[in-house]
């Protein structure tokens, strides 16, 4: 064993295997993997081995894709067989609102190149062979890409070229400790020695806590017990064999079972309601080739669903229970990425679908490690999107919950309950009592909407426009007829201060740094270009300033600042301890007049200025600026004292229509400037020039900032396609994202968002149109729920198109 490498891969399950591989394959060579036994001995040897490319997620669907079109590569490389079987697959709709998802992701596929189609109940039966009984079922959707493999021989396909790219694999070594060096390497100690690496990936699986505790971090995930049953010989799968064929993948979402062929059976597994958690409190290292205990009481039910939606299983004996542990984190998806707070530590932990998803999470990883950034948006599975504020507590119900509703429909517009509240602002029970309807970021209790008097506390989950409706309308008008207010705490938010944090800021944002009492809007960028970030930057001094963003991805953006840490610069985080409120509306200016003695008038408090005044008691940063599009103030202060600013504010706004709003209104009041979204329009799949946000880019800035060759290239090609508003002819759904954009009978390409303008009574979008299509009064279509609606493209702003409200 050697005792120098460049990466310690720690766990020999698939991902483990595969992050190895797919690091020799972009050029690293000295690579090794540690595992405690032999390689599949956590979940992966007794895995089901099934695999499909369904996933909400536009990203992780693509590299679900990409993960099945591997296996053919590693075979051709290897000479191993990896046990294909591409059957093809259909997932099943019992109700109306789960054929819209599928509809819905059906419409997705057909700009990512996935050639999925939706199935009738006749083709349904004909495509099983009569097996499936279809009596209430909608419909279904196809995918040619379905199918299953060997789980120990495509592991060790992995394992075999990485080998051959030059990696170590060691069997039989526990790891006892990951102890950091002061240069951001580390020293694993291992039974049988003490390797020193630059870095480590946990890949624990089943151990990947414990391993994870090594290095002093909490990862969020728990281990299910998840039970699946092989049946005997049975002679309609021999019959469909005898003809060549195979019987293909079925997921019945509404019995919570997926099914495919096992040989001359059938294999099928349950995601129950009375599900189990399994080793709460630590996975014992001794464990690794059991199984665990029978339990049919547990999917007694889901049997007998079954029986109903395969007749067949009825008359099949059952050969074997295959009932074993498998880690999930909280919403479902990896856990993948650099460690914040850690140099050099990185996760590959909690894919359950790993024959799914392993592919794609090991080549994504490799390229976070090896050129920075990945090529597709992380989001999704970045470990990063859960926090410090993580707690075994608060990841147990959550999974759970997950677990039960792996095979529930997933609404855009839902709200899970489990592990709620859990982090509220000091403003919590007010709004409550106000009837507040609650949404989750980042762990955060967010009010969504206001309830209108004998509505209920809860928004119904569904494809189109909710109950809702009317109270956004009303908060909407509110804003615009009057003034509204609504809290900034779900605002990421830094302090960025020292004697080189101008020319720091310069090298990090593509915009420019505003002198002091300004504020400047900004896009970060990667050093390829990409949009990481979306920030307002607030110069308090010469040496401190304040930048606010995304809530959710604030740990994101800390890992990227200390990533670029410089002497002279310290970076704080502050998104927790400065909170507050945004005012806005054509009244806003009036009510701030009444509640502070600084003048607010608009020569004294210009648009985009930043002033530190009192409000009623409290001191506070205030900042003339409106995600609404609106006259609006952001009015930041210390976190105790945001009830005593919320009671003066509330006070004095009284005679003028003062109304709290919520996201729901927010999100319908951008969209009237077409302002974009983060994680919509800006995100790490995009450049500055094709969402527009290079207006905020400051060219001839003498800094040398991140990204500037890639956007100055961008900006002198030109890019390829522009994101372009449309007014669209809806029904009773809006855009959501990612629906296609067709022009003919060809789709050129997709909505980032969308919505429902309340102001001015219209469905939005925003869309990416190739450059050469683009012309004024653009006729197209947008497919929503699989039905294409016009849609025309719009000239400018629905509202105050030149500003005047906003800045005068």
């Amino acid at each position: 064993m050697k005792t120098h490498a460049q990466v310690a891969v720690i766990g020999g399950g698939v991902v483990g295997c595969s992050v190895l591989y797919h690091l020799t394959k972009l050029g690293w060579r000295d690579v090794m993997l540690i595992e405690r036994s032999e390689l599949t001995s956590g979940s992966t040897w007794h895995a089901a081995g099934g695999f499909h490319t369904l996933n909400g997620d536009t990203n992780m669907a693509a590299l679900q894709g990409y993960t099945i079109g591997l296996y053919k590569e590693l075979e051709q490389i290897t000479g191993m067989s990896c046990g294909l079987h591409h059957v093809g697959g259909i997932t099943l709709a019992d109700n109306q609102a789960r054929f819209e998802m599928l509809k819905a992701e059906r419409a997705k596929h057909r700009y990512m190149g996935l050639h999925t189609e939706v199935l009738t109940p006749a083709e349904i039966e004909k495509f099983t062979d009569g097996l499936v009984n279809t009596k209430g079922i909608i419909g279904a959707l196809y995918d040619p890409l379905d199918g299953h493999l060997d789980p120990s021989g495509t592991t060790h396909a992995y394992a075999k070229a990485a080998r051959m790219g030059g990696a170590e694999i060691v069997l039989h070594n526990r790891v006892l400790e990951t102890n950091p060096r002061p240069d951001g390497t580390w020293d694993v100690v291992t039974e049988k020695g003490t390797i020193h690496a630059e870095h480590v990936v946990n890949a624990g699986g089943l151990w990947a806590r414990e391993v994870g505790a090594m290095a002093g971090v909490y990862l969020p995930l728990l281990p299910m017990a998840h039970q699946y049953l092989v049946t005997d010989d049975i002679p309609e799968i021999m019959a469909i064999l005898k003809s060549g064929r195979e019987f293909p993948h079925v997921m019945d979402p509404g019995g919570e079972s997926y099914l495919r062929q096992e040989g001359r059976g059938l294999c099928i597994g349950f995601y129950e309601k009375p599900c189990e958690p399994w080793s709460v409190d630590g996975t014992p290292w001794t464990f690794g080739h059991e199984l665990l205990n029978e339990q049919f009481d547990k999917i007694e039910d889901s049997v007998a669903f079954a029986y109903r939606r395969f007749p067949v299983l009825e008359r099949s004996g059952v050969k074997r229970v295959i009932h074993g542990p498998f880690t999930f984190a909280p919403d479902g998806n990896p856990l993948i990425g650099p460690v914040p707070g850690l140099r050099n530590y990185w996760s590959a932990c909690a894919v359950m679908a790993g024959f799914s998803q392993g592919g794609g999470m090991g080549k994504s990883l490799a390229e976070w490690m090896i050129h920075g950034e990945t090529e597709v948006d992380p989001r999704g599975f970045d470990v990063a999107r859960f926090g410090k504020w993580t707690t075994p507590g608060y990841t147990v119900p959550k999974v759970i919950e997950n677990y039960q509703m792996r095979f529930s429909v997933s609404y855009p517009n839902e709200e899970r309950p489990a592990a709620r509240p859990f982090r509220t602002t000091p403003m919590y029970d007010i709004f409550d009592r106000m009837g507040a309807v609650w949404g989750s970021q980042y762990g955060l209790e967010v009010a969504n909407y206001f309830a209108l008097p004998g509505e209920p506390r809860h928004e119904t989950p569904t494809f189109k426009r909710s109950n809702a409706w009317d109270a956004t309308r009303a908060e909407v008008m509110a804003v615009r007829e009057g003034v509204g207010i609504n809290e900034v705490q779900n605002f990421g938010k830094f302090r960025v201060r020292g004697r080189n944090a101008r020319a720091w800021l310069d090298m990090m944002m593509a915009g420019t740094i505003p002198q002091k009492g300004r504020l400047s809007l900004t896009p970060m960028l990667s050093p390829k270009g990409k949009i990481i970030g979306d920030f307002t930057v607030t110069c308090l001094a010469e040496t401190e300033f304040q930048i606010t963003g995304s809530y959710g991805a604030q740990d994101q953006h800390l890992r990227w600042f200390e990533r670029h840490a410089e002497p002279g610069v310290t970076v704080e985080n502050m998104s927790d301890r400065i909170t507050g409120f945004q005012i806005a509306g054509p009244k806003a200016r009036e009510l701030l007049a009444r509640v502070t003695r600084a003048d607010v008038s608009n020569a004294a408090f210009r648009f985009m200025d930043a002033k530190q005044i009192t409000v009623g008691m409290v001191d506070c940063l205030v900042q003339r600026v409106s995600y609404t599009g609106d006259l609006g103030y952001e009015i930041f202060c210390d976190f105790m004292k945001q009830r005593s600013l919320w009671q003066t504010l509330w006070e004095a706004g009284q005679d003028l229509g003062l109304r709290p709003f919520g996201m729901r209104a927010m999100m319908s009041l951008r969209l009237d400037k077409w302002f974009g979204s983060w994680a919509r329009e800006f995100s790490p799949d995009y450049f500055p020039g094709e969402t527009g946000i290079d207006r905020f880019i400051r060219w001839n800035k003498e800094a040398d900032w991140i990204g500037k060759a890639v956007a100055l290239k961008e900006k002198a090609e030109g890019p390829q396609r522009r994101l372009c508003p449309f007014v669209v002819d809806a029904a009773d759904a809006d855009v959501v994202a990612y629906e296609p954009l067709w022009i003919g009978d060809k789709v050129v390409g997709f909505c980032t968002s969308g919505g429902y303008s309340h102001w001015t009574g219209k469905s939005v979008a925003q869309a990416f149109v190739p450059v050469g299509l683009i012309r004024e009064g653009l006729e197209a279509e947008i497919e929503i729920l699989g039905e294409r609606r016009r849609a025309r493209m719009a000239s400018g702003p629905l509202w105050d198109a030149d500003g005047t409200r906003m800045r005068g």
